[in-house]
């Protein structure tokens, strides 16, 4: 179905965490998002949404594009779900009743799953930033999964730390499903490659800015390693928690929460000496990154992540399978953005995604990332 809205039209913005893009010329598309844009994920949320808005705004600066010969641009409506899957269900039931998106984006796996048990029947595309495999693997055929899956990550994590920084691991992870679901990887590949774990006391990330009685516990069993993550605030606090009760050994970092980020509220990166997790965006050199670090500082004064570049290729992408098949089907979007990927100038692509798997995920390389001596190191997956 296609949605196209005269210029003019009266758009009601009183939810809170909407987010209109204007500029609209002859017609209009909205695209959804529900996600956490308050409470301690916050800053994730809002990270995973500067994407989407700087890919409408400069597809909207340069005239739109072109829907059964109509100039068209892109309006993101953006919902506050507080990282609740309930609440990101009931979001995307109004993104879709009310604004008639064909596309919804939700940077959760809770929120994804949650969206998953009517998106075919509402008709609706789901754009699942959350790196779960199961996500895809439930052959949802109108999913595409963002971002490489966590397990091409879990036994390099687990055999950099094992090998440089001991065998006793104390589990402080989140209590959000999807770090429960990287929690029970990381610790049976831990345990089948021999090492041991001494401690589990997973803590609730989102409601909490002192993690002092959680981390004490579980360095009270004198780990040598500690798997920490959720959004990248909360748990730099955790880190500088850790360092401050007198833990000195490496960190396994859960791929949600990105190294420099982490720095930033742990202290600086010797704070993250022995860590292992994903390569920042910050640390890619080739020109299509580069140049999307660059304009995305001059648009909002800081240095993007991931969750950033992945949003913003994955807009582009969208717009890019409407423009070519002159549709806003989602079924039409989904079979056509294989074909999007690949014709998209690189300069909108900041990471190397080329394709969509079968059943439905983005096709690209992860990397991972170790901090030693204080700079992270980029470590290439083989």
């Amino acid at each position: 179905m296609k949605i196209v809205k005269k210029l003019g039209q009266a758009v009601a913005a009183a939810t809170l965490g909407m987010i209109i893009v204007t500029g609209a010329l002859a017609g209009e598309v909205t695209i959804g998002f529900t996600g956490p844009l308050s409470g301690g994920a916050a800053l994730y949320g809002e990270n995973t949404l500067s994407g989407l808005r700087i890919a409408a705004d400069e597809i909207n600066a340069a005239g739109g594009f072109d829907l059964n010969g109509e100039k068209t641009t892109i309006n993101v409506v953006a919902l506050d779900d507080r990282y609740s899957p309930a609440q990101a269900a009931t979001n995307a039931k109004r993104l879709k009743q009310e604004n008639n998106a064909p596309v919804i984006f939700v940077p959760h796996s809770g929120g994804v799953f949650a969206l998953q048990e009517f998106n075919v029947k509402d008709d609706f595309l789901v754009m699942a930033y959350t790196s779960v495999p199961t996500v895809t693997k439930k052959g949802n055929p109108l999913t595409v999964r963002i971002p490489p899956t966590f397990d091409s990550y879990i036994d390099l994590f687990t055999s950099y730390a094992l090998e440089h920084e001991g065998k006793k691991l104390g589990m402080a992870g989140a209590t959000h499903e999807y770090a429960k679901i990287w929690a029970s990887m990381i610790k049976k590949e831990w345990l089948a490659k021999g090492g041991e774990v001494v401690s589990e006391n997973p803590m609730d990330y989102n409601k909490s800015a002192d993690f002092f009685t959680g981390v004490s516990r579980v360095l009270a069993e004198k780990p040598d390693v500690m798997f920490v993550g959720g959004a990248s605030e909360p748990t730099g606090l955790v880190v500088q928690q850790a360092r401050q009760m007198g833990f000195e050994g490496g960190f396994i970092i859960m791929d949600q929460a990105k190294i420099d980020e982490v720095s930033k509220v742990a202290g600086g990166l010797d704070m993250l000496n022995g860590a292992v997790g994903v390569v920042p965006l910050s640390a890619l050199q080739d020109e299509a990154a580069q140049s999307f670090i660059k304009r995305y500082q001059e648009k909002f004064d800081r240095t993007p992540g991931s969750e950033a570049a992945y949003n913003y290729l994955a807009l582009n992408a969208i717009v890019t399978a409407m423009d070519e098949t002159e549709s806003t089907d989602p079924k039409t979007i989904r079979a056509a953005l294989g074909d999007a990927l690949k014709s998209m100038p690189a300069m909108k692509r900041p990471y190397d995604v080329t394709d969509v798997t079968e059943d439905g995920g983005f096709v690209s390389t992860p990397d991972m990332a170790v901090v030693e001596d204080g700079k992270i190191k980029m470590v290439p997956m083989q």
